[in-house]
C-alpha cells in the first residue's frame, strides 16, 4: 500500500508515447519534480532563481493553448498510425448466397464441447446477406436457422463435386 503513491507519481510523470508528453504537464501546466530530487542536491533544484522561475511560469501559462492543440493533433496522429496498423492485419471475409459454410461449434453450443470434440458444424448455406458480416444460414435438409450468424462463427467449406 506504501508503494501506491510512487507508482502513481512515476505514471504521471512518465512521457507517453501517443502525445510525448507527461500527463502531469498537461494537467498542471509545468513539469514536476521528483520527491526524491527535492531532499537532495541537485543542480536542477539548487540553481533555481524564484523570479526568473515565475517569469517561465507566466510563460509557460502562455503558450498552454499553442501546447495543448500540438499534444492533441501528436495523438490524432498516433491513433491513425495505430488504427493503419491493425486494420492490416485484418482479413475481410465475405460470402454469397448458396456457398456453403461450418458453423463453430463453440458459438453455437449445439454439442457439448468436450476437449476432442469437434470444433465446427455443418456445412449449412448461405441463404442471405445481411450485411456488416451477418448471415442467415439454412441446414443441408432446408431448415432454415432461427438467428443470424456473424462471419468470425463461419468459415468456408469446400466440398469436392464428383
Amino acid at each position: 500500500m506504501e508503494e501506491v503513491s510512487h507508482v502513481l507519481w512515476a505514471h504521471r510523470t512518465m512521457i507517453k508515447t501517443s502525445n510525448e508528453d507527461t500527463p502531469f504537464s498537461l494537467t498542471y501546466r509545468m513539469e514536476a519534480v521528483i520527491p526524491a530530487e527535492i531532499g537532495m542536491p541537485t543542480f536542477r533544484i539548487a540553481e533555481v532563481d524564484v523570479t526568473k522561475n515565475d517569469e517561465a511560469l507566466e510563460i509557460n501559462l502562455e503558450l498552454l493553448e499553442e501546447k495543448q492543440e500540438k499534444v492533441a493533433i501528436r495523438e490524432v496522429k498516433s491513433k491513425i498510425q495505430m488504427e493503419k496498423y491493425y486494420n492490416t492485419k485484418v482479413q475481410n471475409t465475405s460470402f454469397n448466397p448458396g456457398d456453403l459454410l461450418y458453423r463453430s461449434n463453440e458459438a453455437s453450443h449445439v454439442e457439448d464441447n468436450k476437449k476432442l470434440g469437434p470444433k465446427w458444424e455443418g456445412p449449412y448455406e448461405v441463404t442471405e446477406a445481411l450485411g456488416k458480416g451477418s448471415y442467415k444460414l439454412r441446414d443441408r435438409n432446408g431448415k432454415e436457422l432461427s438467428r443470424a450468424w456473424n462471419v468470425c462463427n463461419l468459415k468456408k467449406c469446400y466440398i469436392h463435386k464428383t
